[in-house]
């Protein structure tokens, strides 16, 4: 599953605002709402504390390798992340498609000090999400970014393409 797309670098002015827009509304919100989809089609949303997305928006996320979270992915690896800044009437979400990463290097790198009380065994509590959004969307009152009038759709940016 090596098939990722490439993250664009043709951005329009307008599209760098939003993408600069939702990067602040990202660092103001410490939470995000990490959503999968179940067996049954349905989604399933719980929050997070991810890391601070790269500047080609990859987003790494920690949990343990048994939570449902885990299995969903393993089925379906379309994904949602949720940003909500409910203080400046923003938010931003990034649709795409997360995979495991079990590589031990790379875990030891992203591991917080304070988390040895939620994976004691860092070898076999501890797994990393590796989320890379597709798609952006961002509603943002305060800065212009309200969205279609009509049909209320938000500001949105093809993050990659297959090519």
């Amino acid at each position: 599953m090596n098939s990722e797309k490439q993250y664009r670098v043709d951005f329009s002015a307008q599209e760098q605002k939003i993408i600069t827009q939702s990067k602040k509304i990202i660092q103001n919100t410490y939470f995000g709402t990490f959503i999968t989809i179940d067996e049954k089609g349905q989604p399933r949303a719980r929050v997070m504390e991810p890391f601070v997305p790269t500047d080609d928006f990859i987003i790494w996320l920690a949990t343990n390798p048994k939570s449902r979270k885990v299995h969903q992915i393993r089925n379906n690896s379309k994904v949602t992340m949720h940003y909500f800044d409910k203080t400046n009437l923003g938010y931003v979400s990034l649709m795409g498609n997360a995979t495991l990463v079990n590589d031990e290097a790379i875990k030891a790198t992203k591991f917080k000090d304070g988390w040895d009380k939620f994976y004691p065994n860092q070898k076999e509590d501890y797994l990393l999400i590796k989320f890379v959004p597709e798609i952006l969307e961002l509603i943002s009152i305060p800065n212009g970014f309200t969205g279609d009038s009509l049909d209320w759709k938000p500001h949105g940016v093809v993050l990659r393409t297959s090519e």
